[in-house]
């Protein structure tokens, strides 16, 4: 079971390391908001047999009895949760950073992947195997690849990426870009061009931006 320690270590010891198919130019160590958005890889984008289905999530990878979703929940509580039988989680405290909400029923909580099932799919994981798309849609390794957000904001946003939706909290948006691009970039996915544009616009204004990410393992664990 993930813990917020656990988490948070994890999180903190990040590597900072530049894409597989960097080149010399991009070999440079990856530390910002705007040097991240630069090698992000451009390519159009299709959703030609996309299925949500595709994509196996919220599995319990570690056996633990708890699944993915109570996984992100147990480690994002700001306080200690309340967990019954079977790994249920029935309280908590969490914090939706997309609106500066904080709530106390799970209920009102979805786990958002940061970079959508179906954007994934567009931008290169309809190319992946079953497990490693199955390993993409539990990533509970890097920090905010997942997140428990407000079911409302996780619905509005839906499948679309930066050039069409963005966190309603203004103060949100640079982080939420700088876990956009970390994800794209510990995955290898790419970005269509309003994607980017969006992005390079978003890194105009995000200053130093911090972003650090891990590439993903080529088996996806």
């Amino acid at each position: 079971m993930i813990t917020n320690v656990v988490r948070g270590l994890a999180a903190a010891a990040l590597t900072l390391v530049p894409l597989l198919a960097a080149t010399p130019a991009q070999a440079a160590e990856i530390t910002t908001l705007a040097d991240g958005v630069r090698v992000l890889p451009l390519a159009a984008e299709s959703r030609t047999g996309y299925e949500r289905s595709s994509f196996k999530h919220w599995v319990d990878a570690d056996k633990d009895s708890c699944n993915t979703r109570m996984e992100v929940l147990i480690a994002e509580s700001r306080i200690a949760p309340t967990v019954e039988a079977g790994c249920k989680v029935t309280a908590g405290e969490w914090y939706s950073y997309y609106d500066e909400l904080t709530l106390t029923a799970p209920g009102g909580l979805d786990i958002d992947h940061m970079v959508p099932l179906a954007e994934a799919w567009d931008s290169g994981a309809s190319q992946w195997t079953p497990a490693r798309r199955e390993a993409y849609a539990n990533d509970l390794d890097a920090e905010r690849s997942l997140v428990a957000v407000t079911a409302k904001t996780n619905r509005s946003k839906a499948d679309q990426d930066p050039s069409t939706w963005l966190p309603p909290l203004a103060d949100a948006r640079c982080t939420y870009a700088a876990d956009w691009v970390a994800t794209k970039l510990r995955w290898g996915l790419t970005a269509d061009q309003p994607e980017a544009e969006a992005l390079t616009a978003l890194a105009e204004t995000c200053g130093n931006q911090p972003l650090a990410y891990e590439l993903a393992a080529e088996d996806g664990k």
